[in-house]
């Protein structure tokens, strides 16, 4: 964290993911983020504490295969991204649905 300024910090977290299968990984106080492809384990255990004041006990790291997407005639690729899941401490949680 030393190496790395606080702004550098919010650009590692892109969103947060909400499927089916990372809302049901809350209920064991783990969230899903899009991070960025470069970030290290070392450098989202940090972003993800100081963007959410939160304790992280763990971090997996994913990169999901690229899917082909055409439109029209044209074939492409979905743009390249990282998924993280993290484990928070048991008495810590992120509030991605806040109340209006």
């Amino acid at each position: 964290m030393d190496n790395i300024d606080s702004r550098g910090l919010l650009d590692l977290v892109k969103y947060p993911i909400i499927t089916d299968k990372t809302t049901k990984l809350l209920e064991e106080n783990q969230y899903c983020f899009a991070v960025d492809p470069n970030a290290t384990k070392i450098n989202i255990k940090a972003a993800i504490q100081y963007i959410f004041n939160v304790q992280v006990t763990g971090v997996n790291t994913c990169h999901p295969p690229k899917k082909k997407r055409s439109i029209g005639r044209f074939v492409g690729k979905r743009p390249h991204y990282k998924k993280a899941i993290v484990t928070l401490a048991s008495e810590d949680s992120i509030n991605l649905f806040p109340e209006t």
